[in-house]
């Protein structure tokens, strides 16, 4: 050991290469004088400080590679099978000291940063997590049982976080960077990604993934959580089989799509049924059933398909029923005409504030067509189209919830007409959480007095104001 000078040392830790990490003393000792009895046990890499230069360095020797050979395009399978491959060959080139464990920890880390979302990874396994918000680097935020919380999760700097952001969109044949600086995707498992980059965000990149759980919610479930009554849930299942236009209604966050995908489950199995979204969600037990997805434009800014082109072409399909994921711009008036064409049944979902502010909307987007409509024109529209208003909405206390169920019921004079058949009534708070109960206003909608009239047994039972008169 007397020839080992820190002269030396540093000679060794530049041959080996291109990272700070410590070289043993046993190590450098082994190479000068072949002794196995001067050897002390190794530190673990993973206790070591600068372990995630260790393995970022390694990251951006990965991805010039794949870039270099063009390797992105390959499958999944494919690519993790080079990963494993290069960290072997990087690993045995430069002798890093490396025990199997750690090999192996070092090739699934490398590989959920190359194919996956790469710090976010332990975020999303988390089945409470529902939103994962990326305002910066080195601040990261989720949404876990309605709050907001600030994680100790970071990126290592700025490049890194735009790495994993360009990945992502690459894993769903989405190109972000300077020249096309915004992205919406879906991820494989459903989740919805929309991410930024500079000058868009100021402050640097930013990534904001929507999850949706594992399992799929279901009426029963809902029921369970509380989202609704029995009574409100029977007033539904019938308006749906009976094909009834219904449009759910609500803020973002609020649930719509979950609640739309529920009360789909009663559409019969013999209906062809053509679903129209953005970023496929819906999932449907109907057999007969055609999923759409919109499309953004390339490069060269060709080749959109938006969802009044998906609308349009829907209608020469023979569909029983249209579904729109929602309606956002000028495909609300095709798919009013729809409605109001021989395509009754059809359901949709809308941002709105209240069921009022859901016939704005509308009235507003139909004007985004480009047609030159009168007011009083649209509002005929709308009021002979959409039948009932379902009203969802995320209550403070995080608590997703149906806030009432209207009925549309005409125009009275150029004014649309509603009447609220159920309603949520909070009583009081125990603690951060809200109670109340779902009641029923006294009103029988219209649609129901039309199915007894076609022999339909339906009980007005539901429609039974409370006993104590409140509403």
């Amino acid at each position: 050991m007397s020839d080992q000078t820190p002269e030396s040392i540093d000679r060794v830790r530049e041959r080996l290469g291109r990272t700070t990490f410590s070289v043993p003393m046993d190590r450098v000792s082994k190479r000068t004088s072949h002794s196995e009895n001067t050897r002390a046990p190794e530190r673990p890499i993973s206790s070591r400080a600068d372990y995630s230069v260790v393995k970022g360095r390694l990251h951006e020797r990965l991805l010039d590679e794949l870039n270099a050979d063009d390797l992105f395009g390959d499958s999944e399978e494919s690519l993790a099978a080079h990963v494993e491959t290069f960290v072997a060959r990087i690993l045995d080139q430069e002798d890093i000291p490396l025990n199997e464990e750690e090999r192996g920890r070092i090739v699934d880390d490398l590989k959920e940063e190359t194919l996956g979302v790469g710090p976010l990874a332990s975020l999303m396994a988390d089945p409470a997590v529902t939103d994962v918000l990326v305002n910066r680097y080195d601040k990261v935020y989720i949404e876990r049982f309605g709050r907001l919380e600030k994680t100790d999760v970071r990126f290592r700097d700025t490049d890194h976080l735009i790495r994993i952001i360009q990945r992502i969109a690459a894993r769903v044949g989405r190109r972000i960077d300077e020249s096309s600086p915004m992205v919406d995707a879906r991820l494989p498992d459903g989740s919805r990604v929309n991410a930024t980059l500079p000058p868009v965000t100021i402050d640097g990149p930013t990534l904001s993934i929507r999850r949706f759980g594992r399992k799929r919610l279901r009426r029963d479930d809902l029921l369970r959580l509380k989202m609704f009554s029995p009574e409100m849930m029977q007033f539904l299942e019938l308006a749906v089989r009976t094909r009834r236009n219904v449009i759910v209604a609500g803020g973002t966050g609020a649930g719509k799509s979950t609640f739309l995908g529920a009360i789909c489950e009663v559409i019969p199995d013999d209906e062809r049924i053509v679903t129209i979204e953005d970023a496929a969600e819906l999932i449907l037990d109907q057999e007969h059933v055609i999923r759409k997805e919109t499309r953004h434009s390339n490069l060269e800014g060709q080749g959109v398909i938006s969802a009044r082109d998906l609308v349009i072409n829907s209608l020469r399909m023979r569909p029983d029923r249209i579904i729109v994921g929602e309606v956002r711009s000028g495909e609300a008036l095709d798919m009013l005409q729809a409605m109001n064409t021989g395509h009754d049944g059809s359901l949709t979902t809308v941002h709105a504030n209240s069921p009022r502010d859901a016939i704005s909307r509308l009235e507003t987007m139909v004007l985004m067509a480009g047609l030159d409509l009168p007011s009083r024109a649209i509002r005929e529209q709308i009021a002979a189209a959409i039948d009932i208003i379902v009203f969802v909405r995320r209550f403070d206390d995080g608590v997703r919830r149906v806030d009432r169920i209207s009925e549309l019921t005409g125009l009275e004079e150029s004014t649309p007409q509603l009447q609220d058949i159920f309603a949520f009534q909070q009583t009081g708070r125990q603690g951060r959480q809200i109670e109340g109960r779902f009641v029923a206003t006294g009103i029988v909608p219209r649609c129901m007095h039309e199915l007894r009239e076609r022999d339909w047994d339906v009980s007005f039972e539901m429609f039974r104001k409370p006993s104590d008169g409140r509403v």
